[in-house]
C-alpha cells in the first residue's frame, strides 16, 4: 500500500495551543445532557473555561487575521476510548473557546477552512496540541444585518 501525501497551503502559524490532560468524550457529553440538560451545559461550560485558561496562558491575545485550518493531535492514556468520542467534543469546546477568547473571529466557514484529527498514545502526558494553519484570504465577516420585513 503507498502512502499519500496530504498537503494543506498555507504557513503554519507559530502560535500553538496546548490542553494537558484530556477532555470529555461525546459520550459523556451525551449522557450529560440526557440526565438533565443543565448537567450537559455545565460539562461545557466547564470543558471551556479550562481550555480558555490555557489560550490565555500560550496564546496572548494572538488574532488570527486569516482563514485556519486547524490540526488537532490527542495524546490519550489508552486506546479505549472511540477517535470520534474523543476528538467530536473536544474540537467543538477548542472551537468556542478561541472565539471567546477572541482569537478566532467566528468558528464558520469563513473562518475555519477545515480541520484534522490525529491520534497517539502517551501514557506519560495526555494532551491535546492544536496547531493552525493560516490560509491565504483574509477573514472578513459576510454576516449581514437582518433585514426587517415589510408589512
Amino acid at each position: 500500500m503507498s502512502q499519500q501525501l496530504l498537503t494543506i497551503a498555507g504557513d503554519i502559524s507559530e502560535k500553538r495551543l496546548i490542553v494537558k490532560g484530556r477532555l470529555p468524550g461525546l459520550n459523556e457529553y451525551t449522557k450529560a445532557c440526557r440526565t438533565n440538560p443543565h448537567t450537559g451545559n455545565e460539562m461545557k461550560r466547564q470543558a471551556q473555561d479550562m481550555v480558555m485558561w490555557y489560550i490565555l496562558q500560550q496564546m496572548r491575545g494572538h488574532r488570527f487575521t486569516k482563514p485556519v485550518f486547524i490540526l488537532f493531535s490527542f495524546y490519550e492514556q489508552d486506546r479505549r476510548r472511540d477517535r470520534d468520542n474523543i476528538s467530536s467534543f473536544a474540537r467543538k469546546v477548542i472551537q468556542d473557546a478561541l472565539v471567546k477568547c477572541g482569537n478566532l473571529q467566528d468558528d464558520g466557514w469563513d473562518y475555519v477552512t477545515g480541520y484534522m484529527d490525529r491520534f497517539y498514545v502517551d501514557k506519560e502526558n495526555p494532551r491535546i496540541v492544536v496547531e493552525f494553519i493560516e490560509q491565504e484570504v483574509v477573514a472578513k465577516c459576510n454576516k449581514q444585518p437582518a433585514r426587517k420585513s415589510k408589512k
